[in-house]
């Protein structure tokens, strides 16, 4: 009724609404961020943290990383592709983070 009564039709609410469930989806869609190109000890600190090198610590300066985004690291054999695990951003200056990373195997 209240559709109707507002005057707002059927499909242009369901317009509406799949718009605004579309924008909510991709705003939540993890990110990947690569820091191939970067210098280790420079511009990032990252510290192993397990004998089996599947987890680590990093220090780093990059806005709007959230948890579950991915994070791409040279290593000796070429790159290795993380997971942030919990990140938290320093008050000043406010891009800078620290983060726990996975490993992930693609």
């Amino acid at each position: 009724m209240f559709l109707i009564s507002s005057g707002v039709s059927l499909n242009t609410f369901l317009d509406w609404l799949s718009h605004e469930v579309l924008t909510t989806f991709k705003l939540q869609q993890n990110q990947t961020y690569d820091y191939t190109g970067l210098v280790a000890g420079r511009d990032y600190v990252f510290e192993i943290l397990d004998n089996d090198c599947t987890r680590g610590c990093m220090t780093a300066r990059w806005k709007n990383i959230k948890c579950g985004d991915y994070i791409i690291l040279a290593n000796a054999s070429g790159s290795q592709k993380y997971q942030v695990e919990e990140i938290d951003y320093y008050s000043e200056p406010a891009d800078m983070w620290m983060a726990l990373l996975k490993q992930v195997n693609e």
